[in-house]
């Protein structure tokens, strides 16, 4: 399904904050609010919108050790078998199948080193990941998006 202009504005009005109002978010793409709300109830009815959630800052959680971690799956594992596996790790911030020898790479945040490698250790005994291979952040120099999924 591809999303009109329209649709497109309310939808990152809400990937920018869910909590926003109908009302305000009709006073951005000149909507009434019942028209947002109509659209709204539209695009999770067709599963464009599929959920609300909340982002948290990792170091709100005392989570301020970084970490990716590239998995190595076993053939034929497939991206939903993955994302299923992941899912369940609330210290995963995101996870995306990659280019290259790597089947996916992982971003990890945990409250220290033995947490982070306690959180790879159960990563690697998923029964999808032959191998991984991590590595951990120093110092995030550059960072424009937040890590979660766009929109």
């Amino acid at each position: 399904m591809r999303l009109n202009d329209l649709d497109e504005r309310i939808v990152h009005a809400l990937a920018e904050d869910a909590r926003r109002s109908y009302a305000d978010i009709g006073q951005e793409v000149g909507l009434s609010a019942p028209a947002v709300k109509r659209r709204v109830d539209r695009l999770r009815a067709e599963g464009a919108i599929t959920g609300f959630t909340v982002r948290v800052d990792p170091a709100a959680l005392g989570w301020k050790t970084e970490g990716y971690i590239e998995l190595y799956c076993s053939r034929n594992t497939s991206p939903e078998a993955i994302h299923r596996g992941l899912s369940r790790y609330p210290e995963v911030a995101s996870a995306s199948t990659v280019t290259g020898e790597a089947d996916a790479i992982v971003q990890v945040f945990a409250a220290d080193m033995r947490h982070f490698e306690r959180v790879l250790e159960r990563i690697a005994g998923e029964p999808f990941v032959e191998r991984t291979k991590s590595v951990l952040v120093l110092s995030p120099l550059l960072r424009r998006f937040s890590s979660g999924s766009p929109g």
